[in-house]
């Protein structure tokens, strides 16, 4: 290591196409993210109506509690969804605030984890959500009632109990890195890496993934299972790139992280999008995204179709 790089170690980073923290918020989302479309993404209901207007393919919505008297009238409402659901907060981040219900028993409610909770324990967690318990600032929020996942089998020895995911970053509506994050038994099933989740590169050109990155180890099986997860080819890639690229159409933001799962009968679901996604997908890939948004930034413009953004997403990425 050259000495300058001893004394300003991110300039090294630069040099590997890292991209930092500061950069990304001043050179991307400052610039291409305007304040005033923030609503549409960080309401996720909001999110949902957008695509559902648009045609894109969300995780059905059942039901929306807005105020706490509507509550006692979920168990009634709820009764003919035998296969479960997923109680989420509107305003939620990190995945914190999401109930998943597989099903019925003896009169409650039983959590994906296998508990089970009474009627007044689950009118007590969606209350909590109106209250704003889980949302972003404590602001009084809303809960929303949709479709539980059943999520692809080929997640089936890489996952614990949760839903992978599959994070795209798009900039200018190009996807430039993705990875999948694999739920685990320290992140509670959930798909977020600060929790504990995996994160596992993708290809983006063939969609299939590499190694994968443990809170700060490089890991080639998953904690739990002891699948492994590098080699596995993502099903309908193709789908998955034109879902992301079309995402960022919807909300007027130019640097956006789109989730996306995939559903055992309906394929790829766009699950939520972020205006401030994180850097964690440098690590997953082993790559920077600093040259990728750069070729792009330096573009005087994009193409028009989304057939031809992903082509060039693929050209970058090669």
């Amino acid at each position: 290591m050259r000495v300058w790089e001893r004394w300003f170690p991110e300039r090294r980073l630069l040099g590997l196409g890292i991209l930092g923290m500061n950069r990304r918020n001043a050179e991307y989302i400052m610039r291409y993210n305007p304040r005033r479309f923030y609503p549409l993404v960080d309401d996720k209901l909001q999110t949902k109506r957008l695509a559902m207007e648009a045609g894109v393919a969300v995780p059905e919505l059942y039901g929306v509690v807005e105020i706490q008297r509507q509550i006692k009238a979920l168990h009634g409402k709820l009764r003919g969804y035998s296969e479960g659901f997923v109680v989420k907060p509107a305003h939620g981040s990190g995945g914190e605030g999401i109930l998943v219900i597989t099903g019925r028993s003896r009169g409650g409610y039983r959590k994906s984890s296998g508990v089970l909770i009474s009627e007044e324990e689950f009118e007590f967690y969606v209350s909590n959500i109106l209250s704003g318990l889980y949302s972003l600032g404590g602001l009084p929020d809303c809960a929303l009632i949709e479709r539980r996942i059943d999520f692809d089998p080929i997640f089936a020895n890489v996952s614990y109990q949760g839903v992978p995911d599959i994070r795209t970053i798009v900039f200018r509506g190009v996807p430039v890195m993705a990875m999948i994050r694999l739920p685990t038994r320290a992140s509670d099933g959930k798909a977020n890496l600060h929790q504990g989740a995996v994160g596992v590169g993708i290809d983006l050109v063939d969609g299939r993934t590499f190694m994968g990155t443990w809170h700060e180890s490089l890991v080639e099986e998953h904690p739990d299972t002891g699948g492994n997860i590098a080699g596995l080819q993502i099903p309908h890639w193709e789908t998955i790139l034109r879902l992301s690229a079309a995402c960022a159409g919807l909300v007027g933001l130019g640097y956006i992280g789109v989730d996306i799962v995939l559903d055992r009968k309906l394929g790829p679901l766009m699950l939520e999008m972020n205006a401030r996604p994180g850097l964690a997908i440098q690590i997953a890939n082993r790559a920077g995204l600093f040259q990728r948004l750069r070729q792009i930034d330096a573009m005087a413009s994009i193409p028009a179709t989304v057939e031809e953004r992903i082509a060039l997403a693929k050209s970058i990425a090669r």
